[in-house]
């Protein structure tokens, strides 16, 4: 069996190709570790005056106060907590946790569940999440069991008060198809407080751009081919003022007996995805709303995920397999706003 680490999708095209130009404006850089990936800030110019030693830490704790939130790998996270609370009644929250519920909820209902936060338990039954790697596929029943576990509407949320409530004691809430776009959000809302105009955001290949790059131009973004072996660019995307997140079927999967099982699990069957459709970008405002579309219509797959795109209006990227090699399909929301 092979199993591949896990690697985003995206990532800043100066990072390969930047070369030294007198023209440039400074950068201030902060990477790193969180959420089981990495994470990148790049701030253009910061003003003189800003403390940036002082930036550098609110970043620090911003992301580790998230990841206390959301984090299913950390057994006393909050929604950890929650999940491990036998009770069906309603139980009380912070006001973070059930917003960021809430939210992530809104995306499961308008996508039919082709996003859906309470996939936990296929997630790691598949071995993909946070209950480690399995060994084989798991069987008929043992697929049926974790299917009895999932299903959004199962889930309420009450954020006058707030408080959550699971409608079955062993129901499983996993964010991670949420949390890193979340932090991306709320690390470009914590930028913007600073009156900082012009920065990239990256947490495990999921992006916000805002104002330009250090060479006064929108902020290139490489879209990777769907290969496996390697790191090559697709495409490049000019961007600004934008999320941006990419799901895909060949980063993080594992192969047994010649069969590829990918992460991305459709909660209908309970298997992992497996069409033509190897991976779909989704441009939007947020990027924890782009991350959670590019979910869906990975999960959807090629004529459904792109009627849907075109029902709720989505900008979308689809890169298909087909007789001749991959194949892009745009959406007419990205056609309108992101001619290469």
């Amino acid at each position: 069996m092979k199993i591949t680490s896990r690697l985003g999708f995206l990532f800043a095209v100066f990072t390969m190709f930047a070369c030294q130009d007198s023209s440039r404006l400074p950068e201030y850089e902060l990477a790193g570790a969180t959420m089981g990936t990495s994470f990148n800030v790049k701030v253009v110019a910061p003003p003189d005056e800003l403390p940036m030693e002082a930036l550098r830490q609110q970043i620090r704790d911003k992301l580790d106060s998230i990841e206390k939130l959301t984090s299913t790998y950390i057994k006393e996270s909050e929604l950890s907590m929650f999940n491990a609370n036998p009770s069906t009644d309603w139980i009380d929250v912070s006001a973070e946790l059930c917003i960021v519920v809430e939210q992530a909820l809104n995306l499961s209902r308008e996508t039919d569940g082709a996003f859906d936060i309470t996939v936990g338990p296929l997630v790691n039954l598949w071995g993909f999440g946070a209950e480690g790697i399995a060994n084989r596929p798991p069987t008929t029943d043992e697929i049926q069991s974790a299917l009895s576990r999932v299903g959004y509407r199962r889930l309420q949320t009450r954020c006058d008060a707030p408080a959550m409530r699971k409608q079955q004691s062993d129901l499983y809430v996993d964010l991670s198809g949420w949390a890193k776009g979340y932090a991306v959000d709320e690390l470009a809302a914590l930028l913007d407080k600073r009156a900082l105009s012009d920065y990239l955001i990256e947490i495990g290949g999921e992006l916000r751009a805002q104002g330009l790059n250090a060479e006064g131009r929108k902020w290139a973004i490489a879209i990777e081919k769907p290969d496996p072996n390697g790191r090559d660019v697709q495409f490049v995307l000019r961007l600004t003022d934008m999320g941006v997140a990419t799901s895909g079927d060949y980063r993080n999967f594992f192969e047994h007996e010649g069969v590829r099982y990918s992460h991305t699990i459709d909660t209908q069957s309970g298997w992992p995805v497996s069409h033509a459709l190897a991976a779909v970008t989704v441009i939007d405002e947020s990027a924890a709303t782009a991350d959670a579309l590019a979910t869906a219509l990975l999960v959807l797959g090629p004529e459904r995920g792109l009627a849907m795109a075109d029902k709720l209006e989505i900008a979308g990227y689809f890169l298909l397999r087909g007789p001749a090699g991959v194949e892009a399909v745009t959406t007419p929301v990205f056609d309108r706003m992101y001619i290469l």
